[in-house]
This record gives C-alpha cells, sequence and structure tokens, in this order.
C-alpha cells in the first residue's frame, strides 16, 4: 500500500528514518514596507506576529506570523530566546523579511513571481465563507487579481498584499463542490 493519498510519477514510497521530526516550517515574502505589510497581514487576514528578529549588522529583519490555531498559541514562550526557538518548530508560518532601506526607495520593487519570468505563484488561505471574505476585502479597498465569479474557477479569489504577492482565498468546500 501507498504512502501517497495519490498517484504522481516521481514519488518515493520510501520514509527515511533522518526525516522523522521535520516540520515544514515556513514560507518567506520579501516585503518593501513593515508598517504596509504588517497591517496588511494582521488586520485584513487576522494573522499575529510571534517573533520579530533584527539583524542589524546585515540591515534586514524578519516578522514570524501565523493564524491562531495554526500554531500552538496556548504555548507561545513570553521570554524571547525560547519564543525563537518555538517559532522554529511552529507549522505553516509566514516569515516576512524586510531589507532596511527599501521602503524609502520610490523605485524599489520585489518581483511577484507571476509576471514575466514566472516563478513563485501565490500563497492561500482558506476561509469559511469565500464570499462574504471577499465583500470584506472590497470594503477595505483591497486589490483583487480575481472575484470569486470571474474566469473559470468560480468560487474562488486571489488577492494581492502591499508588494503585489498574489493570495489565493478559497473556500475549501466550494473547490470540493466544483470538482466533483
Amino acid at each position: 500500500m501507498s504512502r501517497h493519498y495519490e498517484k504522481a510519477e516521481g514519488l518515493c514510497e520510501n520514509v527515511d528514518s533522518e526525516t522523522d521530526g521535520f516540520v515544514f516550517n515556513q514560507t518567506m515574502l520579501r516585503i518593501k514596507s513593515p508598517k504596509l505589510s504588517l497591517d496588511f497581514y494582521t488586520r485584513i487576514l487576522g494573522m499575529k506576529l510571534y517573533r520579530k528578529l533584527d539583524f542589524p549588522e546585515m540591515k534586514f529583519t524578519l516578522y514570524f506570523l501565523g493564524i491562531a490555531g495554526d500554531v500552538e498559541d496556548d504555548r507561545v514562550p513570553s521570554q524571547d530566546n525560547s519564543r525563537t526557538t518555538w517559532t522554529f518548530n511552529q507549522r505553516a508560518m509566514l516569515e516576512l523579511t524586510h531589507n532596511w532601506g527599501t521602503e524609502t526607495d520610490n523605485d524599489f520593487s520585489h518581483h511577484n513571481g507571476n509576471s514575466d519570468p514566472q516563478g513563485f505563484g501565490h500563497i492561500g488561505f482558506s476561509v469559511p465563507d469565500v464570499y462574504k471574505a471577499s465583500e470584506r476585502f472590497e470594503k477595505l479597498g483591497v486589490k483583487f487579481v480575481k472575484k470569486p465569479d470571474d474566469g473559470k474557477m468560480k468560487g474562488l479569489a486571489f488577492i494581492e498584499d502591499p508588494d503585489g504577492y498574489w493570495i489565493e482565498i478559497l473556500q475549501a468546500n466550494m473547490i470540493e463542490k466544483n470538482s466533483a
């Protein structure tokens, strides 16, 4: 019996015991303005900042965010060093990396991965109701790449963060209904 739930070429069936304890911890996005990005991810998407790490000698700051419930919120240490270790043991964290000085450079921007040449595509958030979430985003002035009923794939939306990164907004049971 396969250890995978689907079949696809290239899957490895043997689990290397040396990978026991591995955790998919983070996805990193480079940001231009911490003030704009932190407002977006905490106010618009409801994330929490769990750890901020400054690296003055290299002139950058890391911000680690998560959604309560996705991380072990009831076990967040108050002591900085312990919280750093805790942060790097969590699942599904978003790391925002700010290289100092980019926020004051009017000509600076990051490649979002969706313009040519394409590469990185998007991150995604599952919401209870994609239509209600989209109405809220619209009221808050969030830029849409795709509204839920646009295009061929109905029931999911794409919005942009302040740096132009795409964020898929989906409702899990809508995907199931649309693929049945």
